[in-house]
């Protein structure tokens, strides 16, 4: 088959949490801009589904089942991704999970530690893994899709804003870490996004009883997706950052609203002036 031609041809990614939403739009965009792409999942029919979509239209696509938590999962998807498809260029951070709601003495302490365990842990691993081969090569980029729940104190979602937090302090660490070795990381708020992910509040009754407002917001996004984030803007913002053009924002957290060509072109004021991160706001300094 034919490299399709595009802005990542000749890139390999690795997107977890492949399988659905998000994580399946990435793909199919980075597919359709030339790159090859693996996408990474618990559940193989999903994965299968977004490997097929990708060759019905030209590309090339490799389906990696395995849990983001799991070090030998991880480290086995990079092997096969990088034997496959070729050395590991840009990864993408997707997989995710939600819940509990409920306030932090009454949420369930196992299903709080494995929202951290998801999004948290999974990160690191996925980023471990592939890092060797990038420092080796001189590049790569790191994209890790958090949310805005990461700025706010939002009561009775604490594991999921607490990890989304997590995400950009650790994308901020790396790009320190690994900018010495041509490698570039981001972090991102997506959106509201119309996905199964974003259903997943309709489901639960803990969501109905504790964030009821978020509950009715879902609802009115699956009657009417235009209020929402079109797909298509959070795939723009991820292959712009894929390709490089984004490399002067290293280490910062952006939005899907970002006018992202605008904010690298002031790249430099916003390393001096420390923006697009998180940051303790003193008195005097307020």
């Amino acid at each position: 088959m034919t490299p399709m031609a595009g802005q990542l041809a000749g890139q390999v990614a690795l997107v977890t949490g492949g399988g659905r939403g998000i994580g399946r739009g990435i793909a199919e965009a980075f597919a359709a801009e030339g790159a090859a792409v693996a996408v990474m999942a618990r559940t193989t029919a999903q994965l299968e589904e977004t490997v097929a979509h990708i060759e019905r239209a030209g590309g090339r696509a490799l389906a990696v089942a395995g849990d983001v938590t799991v070090r030998e999962d991880v480290e086995r998807a990079v092997a096969e991704t990088t034997r496959e498809l070729g050395p590991i260029t840009v990864l993408v951070n997707n997989a995710g999970i939600t819940g509990p709601y409920a306030p932090i003495w009454a949420a369930d302490p196992d299903e709080w530690w494995l929202t951290q365990e998801v999004h948290v842990r999974g990160v690191y691993l996925c980023t471990r893994a592939v890092l060797p081969s990038m420092m080796a090569r001189g590049s790569g980029r790191i994209i890790t899709v958090a949310s805005r729940a990461a700025e706010q104190a939002r009561p009775h979602v604490s594991a999921y804003g607490i990890a989304k937090t997590a995400q950009v302090r650790f994308t901020e660490t790396l790009a320190a870490e690994v900018g010495p070795y041509g490698i570039h990381a981001f972090v991102l708020h997506p959106g509201f996004v119309d996905t199964q992910f974003a259903d997943e509040p309709l489901r639960r009754a803990d969501a109905q009883q504790w964030v009821p407002e978020f509950v009715a917001r879902v609802r009115e996004l699956k009657r009417n997706p235009a209020i929402g984030t079109p797909m298509s803007a959070v795939t723009r913002l991820c292959v712009f950052l894929a390709s490089g053009k984004g490399d002067a924002l290293s280490g910062r957290y952006l939005t899907v609203d970002d006018d992202v060509a605008e904010l690298a072109r002031h790249a430099e004021r916003i390393r001096e002036e420390d923006l697009y991160t998180l940051r303790l706001r003193r008195l005097a300094e307020a």
